[in-house]
């Protein structure tokens, strides 16, 4: 299960004081030395990511953080590493030393309150102070002997507290194609795609038609109408790559839903109609209008590149006017966010749920629509309603918004 990727896995995060034990929870926890311990405050700069297979609440991956108290001359940074870690995690584990509970909790506790993330309360070094009566459970994280016990611990409260869009995510493609039943999956390969292999959104779509007892067939844009003809069987659902959209949706008959790999994702990542009335919002663009491009993950942009290039000329074209295109890649998103008339986010297949939904609330908040890439595409070649049609609440918030 350490293949899962992060995206999928439950992310929890550890938050705390400088030396309040953090670390050597997570390394007692792991049962090996995943993070540096020191006596020295500040020795956790970047955040330490660990993937675990928890059972039986399945793959997660730990986020070691920095104090929120750090006084050190890097302080201010690490703290603000610490920070952005709130927009995408699932649940906190908030350590804290015996009967200590200080300002720097309890602001962990107003923020995680205020983003809805639920907090376990962890009393450290139990064998040199009483645990408070509010903590979850207690330990020692330097008493290698105590592991099973306080890893019991931790299990039971992660049940108690885990999301319940963790235990039941949306579905992906699940409620699109029936048992038996059949997805066409149109995959191109071009410059952009890696050598020998496909890339995660079409492999995650293949398992999920698998794992919900269909078959998919699998082939390029060129071949997708001949494929469509030589079928003795309808298929129930077919999805693209967004920047074939145009002609999958003209090779594909009106019977037959049709939608794209990046629309799935937004829902199973995001708010799907909120991302639909963003799409409306489109053609409220203003001459000059700025408009940001999220992307989820870090990559050397090719020469046709999606984010940097083929959407921002798509805008254009669209509109018929000059935009200002600013483009953030990986974890960066930007503070002034009320400076943008739009924000047009990834897939997210990088990027679990929580940060994407963080993301969208953002925006939400500095009033700003915010779509994503394969919405976007959609609407800027004029068949959005076509693929939105498998989900008519996204659908009928589109068509609401632009009217």
């Amino acid at each position: 299960m350490q293949t899962t990727p992060k995206s999928l896995r439950l992310h929890i995060a550890l938050f705390g004081r400088t030396n309040v034990g953090k670390s050597s929870f997570l390394n007692l926890i792991a049962g090996q030395d995943v993070s540096i311990v020191s006596p020295q405050p500040g020795t956790t700069t970047d955040v330490v990511e660990k993937p675990m297979e928890l059972l039986p609440i399945g793959p997660v991956v730990f986020l070691d953080t920095a104090g929120l108290d750090d006084s050190t001359t890097l302080g201010e940074k690490r703290i603000g590493k610490t920070e952005k870690v709130f927009d995408r995690a699932d649940v906190i584990l908030l350590l804290h030393e015996g009967d200590q509970m200080t300002e720097f909790e309890q602001s962990v506790e107003a923020k995680a309150e205020l983003k809805k993330i639920p907090v376990i309360r962890i009393a450290n070094k139990a064998d040199l102070t009483d645990p408070t009566d509010l903590t979850d459970f207690s330990c020692n994280s330097t008493d290698l002997a105590s592991r099973d016990r306080v890893l019991a611990a931790l299990k039971a409260e992660l049940l108690r507290v885990c999301p319940d869009e963790f235990i039941t995510p949306p579905p992906l493609m699940g409620d699109l194609v029936k048992p038996g039943g059949l997805a066409m999956l149109i995959v191109p390969i071009d410059l952009q795609a890696p050598k020998g292999r496909l890339i995660l959104p079409q492999v995650q779509t293949i398992r999920d038609a698998l794992d919900n007892d269909a078959a998919s067939l699998i082939c390029k844009e060129r071949e997708y109408a001949h494929m469509l003809s030589i079928l003795n069987q309808k298929p129930d659902v077919a999805v693209c790559d967004s920047q074939m959209v145009l002609k999958m949706v003209a090779d594909t008959p009106p019977d037959i839903p049709c939608t794209t790999f990046s629309i799935l994702f937004a829902r199973l990542k995001g708010d799907l109609r909120k991302f639909a009335m963003g799409a409306a919002a489109i053609d409220r663009l203003e001459p000059g209008g700025k408009v940001l491009i999220a992307e989820s993950c870090s990559h050397h942009a090719l020469e046709d590149d999606i984010g940097r290039v083929k959407i921002p000329r798509w805008l254009r074209q669209y509109v018929g006017m000059d935009l200002e295109i600013d483009v953030y890649a990986g974890r960066d998103f930007p503070d002034n966010l009320s400076e943008y008339q739009l924000a047009v986010q990834c897939g997210g297949c990088m990027q679990n749920r929580r940060e994407v939904l963080s993301r969208i609330e953002k925006c939400e908040s500095a009033g700003v629509p915010i779509t994503n890439y394969g919405m976007c595409i959609a609407q800027t070649q004029g068949v959005l309603r076509r693929v939105l049609s498998p989900f008519p609440a996204a659908l009928m918030a589109y068509d609401e918004e632009e009217k």
